[in-house]
C-alpha cells in the first residue's frame, strides 16, 4: 500500500513538472510572429513519417545514423515496459499481481528479449557517440564557440543518463529472473542478456528481493527525471522533432517570403485602383503600431522559428556543410539556433530548471551588460555572422529534423538594410546602381551593349560557302 501510494505521488509530481514546463515553452514559442502553418495535411504526414519517424536524413552519414537508429528503436520499445512498470507500480502491490503485461504470452517473450538486446545494444552506441564527441581531437562538428560549457557537459550528462538508466533495467531484470529460479518458479518473458548475468548475484533471496527493487527503483525513478530534464536539454528534440517537421516550410527552399506590408504599397503604385487594407487596430480601437521590417529580436521572428530553436539536437550538421563556415567566416548556422533559443530564455525568464544561464565568451557570445536592452541581433549575432551567408540552403538541406537557419537570418538582415539601412557599402552600390540603372551594374541602360560595338564576326568566304 505505501509503495503503490508514494509511487502514485511521484507520478503526479513528475508528469506535473513536465506539463509545468512545457506550458512555459509553448507560451515563448507563441511570443514570435504569427504564420499560416497548416493545410496540405496528406504531405505534412509523409514528410513527418518519412524525416521524423523514419529518420531519413539521418542516413545521410550511415555511421552515426546507424548508432542513433539503435538508440531510437530502443527508445520505443523500452518504453513498453516503463508501461508495464508503471501498471505494477500503481496496482500490483494492492491486487497482487506481477509483470502485469505476460498475458500477452509469445508476443510478451518476443518483446522482453527484444527489449534486453536493444537495452544492451543502447549501451554499444552511447559508448561510441560518448567517443566520438570526446576523443582527442573529437570530430570537428562537436567543436566550436557554442559548444562550450553547458552545451557540451549537457551532451554527455544524456549520454550517462541513458547508460544508468539501461543498467537499472539489466538490474532490475537479473535479480528478479534469479529470484524466480531459487524459488523454482518461472518468471514470464524471455531474459537472454540477464541470463548471462544471474551468477554475478549473491544467492540470497531477501537481498536479491531488496536488489530487484532497487533496479525497479532506480529505472522508473530516472526515466521520469529524465523526462524533466529533457525540456533543459538538446535532447528536447525527442518530442519536439515531430511538430517540428509537420509544421516546415512546404515551399521551394530558395522562395523568400514577401513582406506584406511591401507587397500592399508595390500594388498600390502599380494600381491605382488598389486598395491597400487598413492596419489592423487594438482591442481599445486604436490602430496598433506597425510592425517592424525582419527581425531584431525574437517575439519579431515567426512562431515556426521559435519552435525550430527548442527543437535543434546541436548535431552541427548544418555547421559542417556551410561553405562560410569552411572558409573560416564567423557564420555557423547552429550558433544562429541555439543564440534564438538562449535569447528566448533569457528574455522570457524560462523555467529549464536545470539549464544554467550561462552567457559571455564561454559560451561563444560576447558579453551582455544590459540584458533589459539586449536583443538577439547584435545582442548575441553580429551582423558580420548574417553577412557571411550565401543563402545556398546546405543548413536547411542537413538538418535531420527540418530546422531553417537561413530563414531567421534572412529576417535578421531585412531589419539591418530596411529599419537600419545598415547594409554593408557593396550592396549599397548595388542598391544605388539597381535604382538609377535598373541592374546591379554601374553602366546606364543605354550604354549597356556598348561592349560588343567593336566585335567582329567572319563570315563564310566564298570558297566555303555552301553550294
Amino acid at each position: 500500500m505505501l509503495q503503490s501510494l508514494l509511487f502514485a505521488l511521484l507520478l503526479v509530481a513528475a508528469f506535473g513538472l513536465f506539463a509545468w514546463q512545457v506550458r512555459k515553452i509553448r507560451a515563448n514559442v507563441l511570443v514570435g510572429r504569427a504564420r499560416a502553418a497548416g493545410g496540405h495535411p496528406a504531405e505534412r504526414l509523409r514528410k513527418t513519417l518519412l524525416v521524423a519517424f523514419g529518420q531519413q536524413k539521418m542516413f545521410k552519414r550511415l555511421t552515426p545514423a546507424l548508432l542513433h537508429l539503435v538508440v531510437y528503436v530502443g527508445f520505443l520499445v523500452i518504453n513498453i515496459e516503463v508501461i508495464e512498470i508503471v501498471i505494477d507500480g500503481l496496482f500490483g502491490n494492492l491486487f497482487g499481481f506481477h509483470r502485469s503485461l505476460q498475458f500477452l504470452g509469445p508476443l510478451y517473450d518476443g518483446l522482453m528479449a527484444t527489449n534486453e538486446v536493444l537495452a544492451a545494444l543502447v549501451i554499444v552506441a552511447v559508448a561510441a557517440f560518448w567517443w566520438r564527441r570526446n576523443s582527442h581531437p573529437p570530430l570537428k562538428r562537436f567543436t566550436g564557440p557554442e559548444l562550450r560549457m553547458w552545451p557540451k557537459l549537457d551532451a554527455n550528462i544524456i549520454l550517462y543518463i541513458e547508460v544508468v538508466l539501461m543498467v537499472a533495467l539489466f538490474f532490475m531484470n537479473t535479480a528478479d529472473l534469479k529470484l524466480h529460479q531459487m524459488r523454482g518458479e518461472d518468471l514470464p518473458g524471455t531474459f537472454p542478456i540477464s541470463n548471462l548475468l544471474v551468477g554475478l548475484l549473491p544467492t540470497s533471496q531477501g537481498t536479491l528481493h531488496v536488489l530487484e527493487r532497487i533496479g525497479w527503483w532506480a529505472h522508473i525513478t530516472g526515466i521520469l527525471l529524465f523526462l524533466n530534464y529533457l525540456p533543459s536539454s538538446k535532447h528536447f528534440h525527442i518530442i519536439l522533432a515531430f511538430p517540428n517537421v509537420w509544421y516546415s516550410r512546404l515551399v521551394p527552399q530558395g522562395q523568400f517570403s514577401n513582406v506584406e506590408s511591401i507587397t500592399h504599397e508595390v500594388k498600390a503604385m502599380m494600381d491605382p485602383a488598389y486598395e491597400v487594407p487598413a492596419a489592423p487596430v487594438g482591442p481599445d480601437g486604436v490602430a496598433l503600431a506597425p510592425a517592424p521590417f525582419g527581425a531584431k529580436d525574437v517575439d519579431d521572428l515567426p512562431w515556426t522559428n521559435l519552435l525550430s530553436a527548442y527543437s535543434c539536437t546541436e548535431c552541427g550538421r548544418c555547421t559542417s556543410v556551410c561553405p562560410a563556415n569552411l572558409t573560416g567566416k564567423l557564420l555557423s548556422p547552429r550558433k544562429i539556433i541555439m543564440d534564438t533559443r538562449d535569447r528566448m530564455e533569457e528574455k522570457y525568464n524560462s523555467p529549464l530548471i536545470f539549464r544554467p544561464n550561462v552567457y559571455g565568451e564561454e559560451a561563444g557570445h560576447a558579453p551582455i551588460t544590459d540584458l533589459a536592452n539586449a536583443t538577439l541581433l547584435r545582442g548575441k549575432v553580429t551582423p558580420e555572422e548574417l553577412w557571411a551567408c550565401t543563402t545556398c540552403n546546405a543548413c536547411v538541406e542537413s538538418c535531420p529534423v527540418n530546422i531553417n537557419p537561413l530563414e531567421s537570418i534572412i529576417e535578421m538582415r531585412r531589419f539591418l538594410v530596411l529599419e537600419e539601412s545598415a547594409a554593408p557599402n557593396s550592396l549599397n552600390v548595388m542598391f544605388s546602381n539597381i535604382e538609377n540603372n535598373g541592374a546591379p551594374w554601374a553602366f546606364s541602360p543605354s550604354d549597356r551593349f556598348n561592349w560588343a560595338d567593336d566585335l567582329y564576326v567572319k563570315g563564310p568566304t566564298p570558297e566555303t560557302a555552301p553550294v
